[in-house]
């Protein structure tokens, strides 16, 4: 039994190898961006709008909505990015029904990947938000003795990152590839769709976690009003 996709070797030449991880990866995102190309087609502001145009109205504005409730706005400043994490996390998850597919989710270098993005988008979006001396000037908050812990905090966080979401997909994959063994077909099938749901709420736990890194390094999550003790918020 194979942990990762990075043990298949689809193609080899001497030192050069493509594994199943960099195959599946690829050719993800050529479905992805063959897919925004369709879906983005024939939009329309105003009159019958198809039904591609309203999923595609409702997937953006649910996805905006939680970056603002993360305290990041405008949400559409930081919408290509968290959008784009979210979905191809969800959706090389939701391929797990495919046979033969393993999704590189799995494997520890895609996740290290997906986390390495997350470590230069903060202080990217922190910088422009902020500027670079009193993004810096963070690290020393409350006091200069704080220094060495911010930045151990930036590596762990992202080391948190990459090894929570490549534990959680490799092992609903193995335990989808041993109880194909050992039981019947039909109970594996259940697995296999609350692996599905396993797969959105990662995607979803991933996506919300790089908003609330990238708010703690803009400082929008100061900004946010809160409600009040009758629930009523104030900035409304």
């Amino acid at each position: 039994m194979r942990l990762s996709p990075d043990e298949i070797i689809l193609w080899q030449h001497g030192p050069l190898k493509v594994n199943a991880t960099i195959a599946y990866t690829w050719g993800l995102m050529l479905f992805l961006l063959a897919g925004a190309r369709l879906a983005t087609r024939g939009l329309r502001t105003g009159g019958e709008r198809s039904d591609w145009q309203n999923l595609l109205e409702i997937l953006v504005t649910g996805i905006e909505q939680q970056i603002r409730a993360v305290g990041l706005n405008p949400p559409r400043k930081y919408l290509g990015f968290l959008g784009t994490l979210f979905v191809f996390v969800a959706t090389a998850n939701l391929f797990t029904i495919v046979p033969g597919y393993t999704p590189p989710t799995s494997s520890l270098s895609t996740t290290a990947a997906l986390a390495l993005c997350v470590w230069t988008a903060v202080p990217a979006f922190g910088i422009a938000e902020q500027g670079v001396a009193r993004y810096l000037k963070s690290y020393l908050e409350p006091t200069v003795i704080m220094l060495p812990f911010n930045v151990i905090g930036e590596f762990s966080r992202t080391l948190a990152l990459a090894v929570r979401l490549f534990g959680n997909m490799m092992s609903g994959s193995m335990i989808v590839a041993i109880l194909l063994t050992v039981t019947p077909f039909i109970f594996p099938v259940v697995m296999t769709s609350l692996g599905l749901l396993t797969g959105m709420v990662q995607a979803y736990i991933f996506s919300i976690l790089a908003a609330v890194y990238i708010a703690a390094a803009t400082g929008s999550g100061a900004s946010v009003p809160q409600p009040d003790a009758a629930g009523r918020n104030p900035g409304k």
